[in-house]
């Protein structure tokens, strides 16, 4: 049995030890410093020998290491283990930012519980489970809290207690997928603390003063179900070039609108206002216009019948309906037929000609389909023009 000595000791890089175990690219070790990958974070990554190791994982409680190739040394040999600083360093980084985040929202969430955290190479999630809306304005005080959390450099340690211990610790956090399960095999807990922030069960590597995570950038929040709210962040570079991005896109906008980024929100609303409002005034308009054309059609007569019949184009078939059943009055029978490269039929019928029967009968030439009541009716992707159609029903 082997457990990885990174927890404890995050800082180091590089150890000799003795293998124990090899089975193709799968090799156990005596004692290791990679982290093996649990409870969201990922495993380390680095070199085995000469050999790169591409994953750690734990199985049957032994941390085997999963080499790109299979490996020049065999059992009993000593050998020189060498992780990637880089990725360790961003890891440790990561982990340390979900505490912290965790402790912003202590602050802010109401019946705050834990669900869990991930790290990838490009962000982080954590997964809360809380009764409060989590809204742009809670991301944003959630990143004000953790960057100060950040900048106030809170000292960040670990220590070993009894299960009991811990459960009688009510700012202790826990994740509630995983709990009963780390509990069961140990009577023992690790419990990672920011100094005056946050309290968490936690197997993973951190650094040793929040000062060391450097900046936090929130990217957004989803429900990935299960009563969950995620809230994703980037740490360090990655946070760095999303925030210039933002700020990039702020200025963009601000000079776009005449204003200084200060008044921007209240600059952008105003345009959102004026701009329903001229959609408003525009949908008018058209209604009008589209009432006015159908208007205009041509009066025919069919089996003693008068129908106004005519074409209308830049209209969708929807508002053509709607102005043709306004249009309709005391004529018995309004067919409009949109302009297009898959025209379409809309009928209003007073009663006496049923408006189904006339899509029926002009589907039934020309392909396409529709249906509808004997006062309402439309059908659409006919296979003629408009002018085929028209000529049609005046025959």
């Amino acid at each position: 049995m082997s457990s990885s000595l990174a927890p404890a000791n995050p800082t180091v890089r590089a150890f000799e030890t003795t293998v124990t175990d090899v089975d193709g690219t799968s090799v156990v070790l005596d004692e290791t410093y990679f982290y093996a990958e649990g409870g969201g974070q990922p495993s380390d990554r680095g070199v085995l020998g000469d050999t790169d190791v591409v994953h750690v994982r734990e199985v049957d409680g032994d941390v085997v290491h999963e080499l790109a190739a299979e490996p020049d040394f065999a059992i009993g040999d000593e050998v020189t283990g060498v992780v990637d600083d880089d990725y360790r360093t961003y890891c440790m980084r990561a982990h340390t930012a979900s505490h912290v985040l965790y402790g912003a929202a202590r602050h802010i969430f109401d019946d705050l519980g834990y669900g869990g955290f991930g790290i990838t190479d490009e962000k982080v999630r954590v997964d809360f489970q809380t009764t409060t809306n989590v809204d742009d304005a809670a991301l944003v005080e959630l990143e004000r809290l953790v960057n100060r959390a950040v900048w106030d450099s809170r000292d960040v340690s670990w220590e070993e207690i009894s299960v009991e211990e811990a459960r009688e610790r009510e700012e202790v956090a826990f994740n509630v997928k995983t709990e009963e399960g780390v509990f069961a095999e140990s009577d023992d807990v690790r419990i990672v603390t920011i100094d005056g922030w946050d309290w968490a069960a936690c197997g993973g590597t951190h650094v040793s003063n929040t000062i060391e995570i450097g900046p936090v950038e929130l990217l957004g929040r989803s429900n990935p179900g299960e009563g969950l709210t995620r809230v994703e962040f980037a740490v360090g570079p990655s946070a760095i070039d999303h925030r210039a991005e933002l700020q990039r896109s702020a200025y963009e906008a601000s000079s776009a609108l005449g204003s200084n980024l200060e008044e921007l929100g209240t600059v952008a609303a105003k345009v959102v206002d004026a701009r329903d409002e001229l959609e408003s005034e525009l949908t008018d308009l058209k209604s009008e216009v589209l009432a006015a054309r159908l208007a205009q059609f041509e009066t025919i007569e069919r089996n003693g019948v008068p129908w106004k019949i005519g074409s209308v184009a830049g209209f969708d078939a929807n508002e053509v309906g709607e102005a043709a059943k306004e249009v309709r009055g005391d004529t018995d029978v309004v067919v409009a037929v949109g302009e297009s490269s898959a025209p379409f039929i809309v009928v209003a019928s007073a009663g006496d000609v049923a408006a189904g029967d006339v899509v029926s009968e002009v589907t039934d030439e020309f392909g396409g389909g529709g249906g509808g009541s004997p006062t309402f009716a439309q059908g659409g992707g006919l296979g003629a023009s408009a002018d085929e159609v028209l000529a049609f029903l005046q025959n």
